[in-house]
């Protein structure tokens, strides 16, 4: 199957503008899979919970979501995204997972970043697992890389691909997720934005770019630079995720030993 990343640098709060540019690239993109960034739609640097609330959506009912159904629908294409989610009084850093028959499920982000926290409630979906058909894909979003558990989860849970929306900040996790691939014997596609925002007297923050998508042995297979919004896709051979030998007597999910790992799930 072929599998890609969009990478962009959206104008903060225009969601009509940010969806319609990610509608118009993806709309050239022959892929089964394609992946966008965290927030895609909104911009990621908001000042007040009102802000927030007046550019979330509902999961599907919104206009983002409505929108990549029809790009869906009519490519027939996977897409997994992520915004800003309105669930009554409730906010979430969410993703959706949508494909030609509209929503296939959603996930809201566990591990919430600095002032996310004063904004998004934590995530309540526990992490999810997706069947398309050509491939089972786990979701995490952004600052979830940084946790080891998160990506053995899904790898557990039968995931072939990590599906990763990003909004990344932070150094490193492009090169971590060559281990989470590794470890876990398991494709990772990373969807970052590039560009600064500074809103609100608040300190810039600069996203890093580099989106990537790397195979289940932690190689890199085709991404994009730092500074350049665009589309990059790769052919996978899914079945060599479901091999999860190391060495002849090795198997990274038969040698695990869980009765002592208990420590893991200690608060």
């Amino acid at each position: 199957m072929k599998v890609g990343i969009y990478q962009n640098y959206p104008q903060f709060g225009k969601t009509e503008e940010n969806v319609g540019h990610a509608l118009e690239e993806l709309g050239k993109v022959d892929a089964d899979l394609m992946v966008l960034p965290e927030l895609f739609n909104t911009g990621y640097q908001f000042v007040s919970e009102e802000e927030v609330f007046n550019l979330a959506e509902e999961i599907p009912a919104g206009m983002t979501c409505r929108a990549m159904t029809g790009l869906a629908r009519k490519k027939g294409l996977f897409l997994v995204f992520g915004l800003a989610e309105k669930d009554g009084d409730r906010l979430y850093n969410s993703a959706a997972v949508i494909g030609p028959d509209g929503l296939i499920g959603k996930y809201r982000k566990i591990h919430l970043f600095d002032e996310e926290r004063s904004f998004f409630s934590p995530g309540d979906t526990g992490f999810r697992v997706f069947d398309i058909g050509k491939a089972r894909i786990g979701v995490m979003i952004c600052f979830d890389w940084w946790f080891p558990e998160a990506s053995r989860a899904l790898a557990i849970m039968g995931a072939d691909i990590i599906c990763h929306p990003a909004n990344l900040v932070l150094p490193g996790c492009q090169q971590a997720m060559t281990t989470r691939s590794l470890e876990n014997g398991v494709f990772s596609a990373t969807a970052n934005r590039i560009g600064v925002e500074s809103r609100g007297g608040k300190a810039a923050l600069t996203f890093t770019g580099k989106s990537q998508v790397l195979n289940c042995k932690g190689e890199f297979l085709t991404g994009l630079e730092r500074d350049r919004i665009g589309i990059s896709t790769v052919e996978i051979d899914v079945t060599q995720s479901r091999d999860k030998t190391i060495a002849r007597q090795n198997n990274r999910f038969l040698d695990r030993r869980p009765e002592f790992y208990g420590s893991l799930t200690k608060k």
